[in-house]
């Protein structure tokens, strides 16, 4: 396909919207055409499962939790992703794939490699040129969501050691990945890693 296609990952409190919006805007500044989306709710249909899997009240079952991820992926990727990827735009979503597998592989403990399949049978195969990790300790990164005054969701209230699991997971992939993953000391300056970013995306556009 034509386009660029960047996926934002980490943890919950780690800036992923920060730096996808500075990063949006120097691309739009260079004259890219670029679309901004998120997963989960980057569709009409997205918005209401991302109700259930945020919002919803009361138990989910985790192989429930990780078809509702995987079904909101298939219908963002044909619906939104893949049309401008193939009018040559610049894609940039926060959060994609790799997230079911370091949340619902690693965070709820199932199977990394089924949750890995499951997605890519859902998405047709399609990954990122470019997966930029943004990386906190799960103790940094629970700071910095506590500062941000808003009600944690279903997922954002989960004990530490989900985003332990979750965060090691997210490490092992950019290991197995280094050709994909860009990763991204979260605790540095603001600017200093926007500068990092954009300097791995001015090798790949």
């Amino acid at each position: 396909m034509a386009g660029l296609f960047i996926s934002f990952e980490g943890i919950d409190g780690v800036g992923k919207t920060t730096q996808a919006d500075l990063l949006e805007q120097w691309l739009k500044a260079s004259g890219k055409s670029v679309l901004r989306t998120l997963e989960p709710g980057g569709t009409e249909v997205g918005v209401e499962i991302r109700k259930i899997l945020l919002h919803h009240r009361g138990e989910l079952a985790p192989r429930s939790e990780a078809a509702l991820f995987a079904a909101d992926r298939a219908h963002h990727v044909a619906t939104k992703i893949r049309p401008a990827l193939e009018r040559g735009e610049i894609v940039i979503t926060d959060r994609y794939l790799d997230s079911s597998v370091a949340y619902q592989g690693a965070g709820r403990e199932l199977s990394r490699q089924e949750v890995r399949d499951l997605s890519l049978w859902a998405v047709g195969g399609l990954l990122p040129e470019l997966t930029i990790l943004l990386d906190l300790p799960a103790d940094v990164a629970r700071s910095r969501r506590n500062t941000t005054g808003t009600e944690p969701d279903r997922l954002e209230s989960e004990k530490i050691e989900f985003f332990e699991r979750a965060r090691q997971a997210y490490l092992e992939l950019a290991k197995a990945e280094p050709e994909r993953f860009l990763v991204v000391d979260a605790s540095v300056d603001v600017n200093a890693m926007q500068e990092a970013i954009r300097a791995r995306v001015s090798e790949l556009i």
